[in-house]
């Protein structure tokens, strides 16, 4: 490969090969590498929603720390290289462009075996563990989980802690139709003897993680039982509230990410700082400086323009509370696309509850869900569906009173696609 976009070309071709849960190929590779894996200081974060939240807040603490922390996550919102991170800053094309070159070669070998080629979640989890290992050291790694947990590529790695942020009703035809069946797959991560960090609240799904926890002897902390978090209150930067685990208590923290449920995913982070015992400044710090694109993120304050990448029920549901907690005398008008392999139904239930004007639409995806479709299974009367995101959205924009407020939610990849065309005519 001589140029990125060669090698970008090659890692995207790789979508081809569709997802293909199993470790015997990260294996494989690994072996090949020289086990760079074993190298790494893991954080591994699993679960349903928050999971790029959580690494962020991790990130960001360690950061002010003063350690160097690589991050893996997905899927892109801005820029594809941001998936492979260091201290929140994507690796350089020139980066992207020598592991592709160093890893292709073994990746050709093993398409040649009876394992199989690789993916392109296994070839970006691949040359993550590479970079953060033999090309730039660093003191810590988060690893976001890919799906699920148990065959999920980054489950070839030994992490430090591990954590599950929730558990919900995502890719239910892969993970199980009841949240105890999807608890089993994100427990998968639990590692023997390393602790267990999690906000999971479903009776179900928490006995069934609590019970892999205790036959792998992981010392298991769990919001609401073994840490608290509490004195919520939203704020004009963000959110407010109080941690508390034993005897130590942690006032006033803020966090710059809208939504209640931001405050149980930075919980998480705070909880992972006491047991690496991180100061409290930093934590404080980390916290205020954390930023994620993409989750309850405001793209325009003046006329109002905010874009959230609510993609299942339990994200919508955590979308629409904030909303109408924060904005509740705005008018709003919402634009909304997604992939017809999710929960659409549960999720039409909760942005029902958001008194708006709502626009259906759709973008590139071979599993999106058609604008007219999802209209008719939104069974609201005040909506309309355009094919063509483009239009809709400039002459919502254009049109936006300072009294109104432009919601756009649903697929991180919608998200991702219209971001930068968001740039340009906002600015």
């Amino acid at each position: 490969m001589n140029t990125y976009e060669e090698a970008l070309d090659w890692i995207l071709s790789r979508l081809q090969f569709g997802m293909k849960p199993g470790l015997d190929r990260m294996k494989w590779m690994m072996e090949k590498l020289g086990s760079p894996e074993k190298d790494l200081k893991v954080i591994h974060v699993g679960g349903t929603n928050g999971k790029g939240s959580t690494v962020t807040y991790i990130r960001s603490i360690l950061n002010e720390a003063g350690y160097s922390v690589g991050t893996f996550t997905s899927p892109a919102i801005e820029s594809f290289n941001e998936r492979i991170s260091l201290n929140g800053i994507p690796i350089s094309n020139s980066e992207m462009m020598d592991l592709v070159n160093i890893i292709k070669p073994l990746v050709e070998e093993l398409a040649e075996t009876e394992l199989g080629p690789l993916t392109e979640f296994e070839v970006i989890t691949t040359m993550a563990i590479y970079y953060f290992s033999k090309v730039n050291p660093v003191d810590y790694t988060v690893f976001e989980v890919g799906l699920g947990g148990r065959l999920d590529s980054t489950n070839i790695l030994e992490p430090i802690l591990t954590v599950i942020t929730n558990i919900g009703l995502d890719h239910v035809n892969i993970l199980g139709d009841t949240v105890e069946k999807i608890a089993f797959e994100k427990a998968g991560i639990i590692k023997k003897n390393i602790p267990l960090i999690t906000a999971v609240e479903q009776y179900g799904a928490l006995t069934v993680i609590e019970e892999k926890a205790e036959k792998m002897n992981s010392i298991m902390y769990v919001l609401g039982r073994d840490f608290q978090v509490g004195e919520n209150h939203s704020i004009e930067t963000g959110e407010s509230f109080c941690f508390s685990v034993k005897d130590r208590t942690l006032k006033d923290l803020e966090i710059g990410m809208i939504g209640y449920h931001q405050t149980k995913n930075a919980s998480l982070a705070v909880m992972v700082s006491v047991l690496l015992d991180i100061d409290e400044a930093f934590v404080r710090r980390g916290l205020l400086n954390a930023m994620w694109p993409g989750r309850m993120e405001i793209v325009q304050k003046n006329p109002l323009i905010l874009v959230d990448g609510a993609h299942n029920p339990e994200g919508v549901e955590a979308l629409v509370k904030a909303i109408n907690k924060r904005y509740s005398t705005k008018k709003k008008k919402v634009l909304f696309a997604a992939l017809r392999d999710k929960e659409l139904t549960k999720m039409f239930v909760e942005l029902r509850k958001l008194e708006a004007d709502f626009y259906f639409t759709q973008f590139q995806s071979p599993r999106i869900e058609s604008a007219a479709k999802l209209a008719e299974l939104s069974k609201v009367e005040n909506g309309t569906a355009y094919a063509d995101w483009k239009p809709i959205l400039t002459d919502l924009i254009k049109g936006l009173n300072n009294n109104e407020m432009l919601i756009i939610c649903g697929s991180l990849y919608f998200l991702a696609e219209i971001k930068p065309f968001l740039k340009n005519i906002i600015s």
